[in-house]
């Protein structure tokens, strides 16, 4: 048996990932007494990083917005006292991404900051000028009433502009007439699973106002983060355990009573909070823990697509660093197409070189990701990590040639560079990241449905609650501003944000 038996206040984290992490050293800094429980070996969800080839590669986060001094995530991590243990290296900002359209040979080479953005474009479409200009304003107007996104305390006024929820494709045709440059301003869609017709623009305009404000990778990989909270959570006088998968949670009287592990081990506390997919969570209870109209929302929504990922080991000093991230896109028509699977695919894909500790002239690693939906590797979806069968590895084969084929345009002597190369699929993204259909952004949030995207941070059990990029917004800005939420429902609504802000002010003076 194990338990917090001190006095003071505790709680039980389900789920080392980003968001439980947060979430847990959040709640450490206020006191609480806090227990981590992470089902894989490593934590970190989507910034887990794993050894291939004596080389170091992430899973996810490859590029985070929100990191420079004095935005939000800077903030945030600042006030945690975890700064110091990160080590972070800005992206170019004359070339914050650099996009290539294989079906005209045309390489964009897209300026960070929000006047440099539009100069760009106004310049590539003078025809446009005006028309860039007020797109780029409305896409921040949007972003400036979330408050929360830049820490303004939380009020009830939730009025917001029309375009708010439209559609995020026909909010760029409201304002972009040409249609190379409307598939150009959508380039991003493969950081918020765009789809057409569905995806809010408010999500849009999020993940490109982030990005557009400056971008910021790790040096060395991304799992430092994931390090940096969980010893601010033991400093504290928590813990946070690994290979510790729940998979029971006993409750009674509208109340958890305790959480058991599949090692047998079972843990109290005051609280308990989820970080894992609304469907995970449902398996761990026979108790009904959402509200009817809850459940018939979640039973309406769909989960985001997944990714097929490449990780390959470069030769020593054979392929220059890029400090910054590349899209590759077929033609022009295909930007809100990411995520469909059929001859065509890819239509468009990820690649970079991530950023290796003391990173000199030339990258010692590349990782490609293409958006990919799991139906793609469903066959597959009763097999188990290394016991997939032969099938299945000529089927990662094929797709991994396909993406290459198309690199091999940008890169001719890419393969005289590459030493080895491993691939991943949404079913290596369900497993390691234990998420259902391996759902990169969990679930989607869906204009034309906006209330079934919406998981609530309460449940029906009164000290179990939720965090992670389900409930709020997704990403490397948004999870953390969910954990903020969500711890507190526990301390009080606007103590942490206003306990950011005032140490904030206190650094400026």
């Amino acid at each position: 048996m194990s338990s917090n038996t001190n006095t003071k206040k505790s709680a039980i984290i389900i789920g080392g990932g980003l968001g439980g992490l947060f979430c847990g050293a959040l709640l450490a800094k206020e006191g609480l007494a806090v227990t981590v429980l992470e089902k894989n070996a490593n934590i970190g969800g989507g910034i887990q990083s794993f050894k291939r080839f004596n080389e170091s590669f992430d899973t996810g986060m490859h590029v985070i917005g929100g990191l420079r001094k004095g935005q939000t995530l800077y903030k945030i991590c600042d006030y945690l006292g975890i700064l110091n243990n990160l080590k972070i290296k800005e992206v170019d900002d004359d070339c914050m991404d650099e996009v290539t359209y294989l079906s005209d040979n045309h390489n964009y080479k897209i300026p960070s900051g929000k006047e440099n953005f539009i100069s760009y474009f106004q310049n590539l479409f003078p025809e446009e000028s005006e028309n860039v200009r007020n797109y780029v304003e409305k896409l921040f107007q949007i972003v400036d009433e979330i408050g929360f996104f830049y820490l303004r305390a939380e009020d009830d006024d939730y009025r917001h502009d029309p375009m708010f929820y439209m559609p995020a494709d026909k909010m760029i045709r409201h304002y972009i007439k040409d249609k190379r440059l409307q598939e150009l301003l959508a380039y991003m869609n493969p950081l918020c699973s765009g789809v057409a017709g569905h995806t809010p623009a408010y999500i849009f305009a999020i993940i490109n106002v982030l990005y557009i404000s400056g971008q910021s990778r790790f040096e060395g990989p991304s799992e430092q983060l994931a390090t940096a909270l969980k010893s601010l959570i033991e400093d504290n006088g928590g813990s946070v355990h690994a290979n510790s998968a729940v998979n029971k949670i006993e409750i009674s009287d509208k109340l958890v009573k305790k959480v058991v592990t599949v090692s047998g081990q079972e843990f109290t506390a005051d609280y308990y909070i989820s970080s894992l997919h609304p469907a995970t969570l449902l398996d761990l209870t026979s108790d009904r823990i959402f509200s009817k109209a809850s459940m018939l929302r979640l039973q309406s929504t769909n989960n985001s697509y997944s990714a097929f990922c490449i990780f390959i080991k470069l030769k020593e000093g054979t392929f220059r660093y890029i400090n910054h991230p590349c899209y590759c896109v077929q033609d022009y028509d295909k930007a809100w197409e990411y995520g469909d699977y059929d001859g065509e695919w890819p239509r468009g894909f990820l690649y970079l070189t991530p950023c290796a500790t003391g990173q000199g002239e030339y990258a010692s690693t590349m990782q490609i990701v293409a958006m990919m939906p799991f139906s793609a590797c469903d066959r597959w979806s009763d097999t188990v990590i290394g016991r997939r069968g032969e099938d299945y590895r000529l089927w990662k084969e094929e797709h991994t040639s396909r993406i290459m084929a198309k690199m091999r345009l940008i890169f001719p002597d890419i393969d005289e560079c590459i030493e080895r190369i491993i691939s991943s699929s949404p079913l290596t993204i369900r497993d390691y990241y234990n998420v259902p259909e391996g759902a990169m952004y969990g679930i989607v949030k869906d204009c034309s449905n906006i209330y079934a995207g919406y998981v609530p941070i309460h449940t029906k059990a009164d000290n179990l609650l939720q965090t992670g990029q389900n409930i709020y917004l997704h990403g490397c800005c948004g999870v953390p501003l969910t954990a903020i939420n969500t711890a507190e429902v526990i301390v009080g609504k606007n103590t942490i944000v206003d306990k950011i802000n005032k140490h904030a002010a206190n650094q400026k003076q």
